[in-house]
């Protein structure tokens, strides 16, 4: 577990409501959709980050964070493990003042960087199971 539960608890409550969703498109199969949807109905800002740039959600899709032309809260890390170290690094040059990488995304070394930069982070959790039990 990386990232214990005073870690969640501190992203979900004061972290803020925007959140990039790094893989996010409109494939409804996809767990990055049902997620958004989640956290949309707990009061958070999407922003869909996916090559194809797609409005998912209602809410205008980038291609990269970089292209995002605001500030960000939390970055949620939907890619492959061997990709997220890089996406990790991109939250923390974008200002996030979190990341949350999936269930089953682990870089144990992007973890420790991002920790180094005084960026929250949590690994290996999904928001949308933990949020409905903050109450």
């Amino acid at each position: 577990m990386y990232g214990d539960q005073a870690a969640v608890e501190k992203i979900l409550k004061e972290s803020g409501d925007t959140w990039a969703v790094v893989g996010l498109s409109n494939n409804e199969s996809r767990a990055a959709y049902g997620v958004a949807q989640i956290l949309q109905r707990f009061g958070k800002r999407i922003v869909p980050v996916h090559p194809k740039a797609e409005t998912v959600h209602g809410e205008r899709g980038y291609a990269t964070l970089a292209d995002i032309p605001f500030e960000v809260d939390v970055v949620d890390v939907f890619v492959n493990a061997d990709l997220a170290g890089a996406v990790a690094d991109e939250a923390v040059a974008k200002g996030a003042k979190a990341v949350w990488f999936q269930l089953g995304v682990v870089d144990e070394a992007a973890y420790a960087r991002t920790r180094a930069s005084g960026v929250a982070m949590v690994m290996d959790r999904c928001p949308a199971i933990e949020i409905p039990r903050m109450g």
